[in-house]
């Protein structure tokens, strides 16, 4: 099916696709040994080609196994999958998906490969004649409140239904040079893709503005469903914010903009805290900021930003034991008035 298009990966989930060469080994250890595995869940199209839903990493590794995934970039196809050891099959090491006219003495013989083809694997359908939204919510709760993806790519995950275009979008924003320098994350951030969670709070601060009581994930998860309805001239007014807020905090004040600053110089990691104080007060108030001679704004917006660290507001609703809903309450409608010239 996935070979005569009638089973479709979307490009950008596939760019998700990230299990080690362990994971990836031990699912086909499971086919070889007959373990059930979860079912598979796809949508039909009106066409009645099936679009996957949730079960990526399971079918890309048995496409990648026998030869036939695909870049979703450039069309070539992966490399084959060469399989690691297992405590209860370390035969599988080295081993791999022969071609018929293959000779390698590495390669699965016939029967391994009628064990992986006839493997049982359950497929969930969800009809075209479904809600519109039951693709998503279905996404949703089969990837949270476990360990398979974090909060952020399930939610992008559920943008890129909704909307590839501005998922694409969301992500060129994450790019931009000044955003790129001033938004530190560690390699575990970066790879669970905080970067697009980060720049789609600063737009739904904006433009969705947060309820009391919301849980921080359910807010964002509203609000990525609303922004992503945005026409053309919308998305183009919130770049020109986004890149004058950012363009404007690393020429102004440094790289370190939302790392602690002691008195004497910014030290630490990343804050979300200083990111939602900083980035959402100097946004809401550019037309006033953008008044001020360039000289008068960099002196007033530097003394602004290293002050806040000392401000008691901003302390008690900031830092690592206060509650995302507490600090989002309370700090986004102070430090719209904080950075207010």
């Amino acid at each position: 099916m996935y070979k005569n298009g009638e089973l479709e990966i979307d490009p950008n989930y596939q760019r998700l696709y990230r299990w080690d060469e362990s994971q990836r080994t031990r699912f086909i250890e499971s086919l070889l040994l007959g373990i059930p595995i979860p079912p598979i869940f796809v949508f039909q199209r009106e066409s009645g080609v099936w679009e996957l839903i949730d079960g990526l990493q399971r079918i890309s590794t048995v496409l990648q196994l026998m030869g036939d995934l695909r870049d979703p970039d450039t069309g070539t196809r992966f490399a084959p999958l060469i399989l690691g050891g297992t405590n209860l099959l370390p035969s599988l090491s080295g081993m791999r998906w022969a071609k018929s006219n293959d000779d390698d003495p590495n390669g699965f013989d016939i029967a391994l490969q009628l064990e992986i083809k006839r493997a049982r694997v359950r497929v969930e359908i969800l009809r075209k004649e479904s809600d519109e939204n039951a693709k998503f919510e279905l996404f949703q709760r089969l990837n949270t409140g476990g360990t398979k993806l974090s909060e952020q790519e399930v939610r992008n995950s559920v943008l890129v239904m909704l909307n590839t275009a501005f998922f694409d979008w969301l992500l060129e924003l994450t790019r931009h040079p000044s955003f790129a320098a001033t938004v530190q994350l560690t390699d575990t951030q970066t790879k669970q893709q905080v970067a697009i969670e980060i720049a789609l709070r600063f737009m739904a601060y904006r433009l969705h503005p947060y309820s009391r009581g919301l849980d921080v994930n359910e807010y964002l998860d509203i609000a990525a469903r609303y922004l992503a309805k945005l026409d053309a001239p919308a998305l183009a007014t919130e770049q020109s914010h986004f890149d004058w807020t950012f363009r404007t905090l690393q020429a102004d004040i440094s790289d370190d903009v939302f790392r602690r600053w002691d008195g004497a110089r910014h030290l630490g990691p990343f804050s979300i805290s200083a990111f939602d104080a900083i980035a959402h007060g100097v946004a809401s108030n550019r037309a006033g900021i953008e008044l001020l001679p360039p000289h008068e704004r960099r002196t007033w917006l530097r003394e602004k930003v290293h002050g806040l660290w000392q401000d008691p507001v901003f302390q008690d609703n900031s830092g690592s034991g206060v509650r995302g809903t507490t600090r989002m309450t309370n700090l986004l409608p102070y430090a719209a008035t904080y950075f207010r010239p």
